[in-house]
């Protein structure tokens, strides 16, 4: 069951406001086109390595120009993996895969696969080592992504596999359970596991619109190694993304229906 935790609701946002959230997503449409074009060359003679410069080109661009139009500034808390790993995250809104995928060398997604067949994006997404998971088969794709990960890992590598538990966006305070996703691909490949906290949805709204100025911070947790029992591995890798979650949500003011804000 879903639960939903209020905070006080804040004011409008003005006709400035929203005239900067219209220009900063026509920015972003623009500088995808230019860098996204601008880079293929590298792609094609780079592979992976040339791929990643670009992404982080890229979202490095997006996030200056997020802070330029929205005022929001981001802060990385912790220290963001750069070997062969899972990620396992808080995803809130898009703000959050952009942090999380700028602070890592070499970040990778498990996304739709009709996301991947997007024109620029979807063509970095694949050279960036994005698996693409097929919903429809149910523990058979699981399978497929566990496969598809060992092979990596005996070639040249996996990177950071950034992989989102809830398998959705949720609003500040709300909880979904965690699915079983990611356990099943920890047992299966004997990865690490990084756990990250969020506070992003208090500034970006899940859909995008409305985005407010402010100090956006993702903390990257400590490791959990590998060997620790499969056994209530889920229950413990919700409880610290959860609580911490929450600890950076009462540091920007969250508090839940009818408590005082920090």
């Amino acid at each position: 069951m879903t639960g939903h935790r209020d905070r006080s609701v804040p004011g409008p946002l003005t006709a400035w406001q929203y005239f900067q959230n219209g220009l900063y997503y026509l920015h972003v449409v623009l500088a995808t086109l230019v860098l996204g074009l601008a880079g293929l060359p590298s792609l094609l003679r780079h592979g992976r390595a040339g791929a990643n410069r670009v992404a982080t080109r890229w979202i490095g661009y997006m996030l200056w120009a997020a802070r330029l139009h929205l005022g929001i500034a981001c802060e990385v808390r912790g220290t963001p993996p750069t070997g062969d790993c899972i990620v396992a995250a808080k995803h809130q809104c898009f703000l959050d895969i952009l942090v999380i995928a700028h602070a890592v060398p070499r970040r990778a997604f498990i996304m739709k696969r009709e996301v991947m067949r997007v024109p620029i994006m979807g063509w970095y997404a694949w050279k960036v080592g994005c698996i693409p998971i097929d919903r429809t088969r149910g523990r058979d794709a699981m399978r497929a992504i566990s496969t598809e990960i060992n092979r990596r890992l005996s070639g040249d590598g996996l990177g950071q596999l950034i992989i989102y538990p809830e398998g959705t966006r949720t609003l500040p305070g709300e909880r979904r359970p965690y699915k079983h996703g990611v356990g099943t691909i920890r047992a299966a490949t004997d990865l690490p596991v990084v756990p990250v906290a969020v506070n992003t949805g208090l500034f970006w709204p899940r859909k995008g619109w409305g985005i407010r100025p402010g100090r956006a911070v993702v903390e990257f947790l400590p490791t959990i190694p590998p060997g620790v029992p499969a056994e209530g591995f889920v229950a413990r890798l919700e409880a610290e993304i959860e609580s911490n979650s929450d600890r950076l949500m009462a540091e920007a003011g969250f508090a839940p229906q009818g408590a005082p804000a920090a």
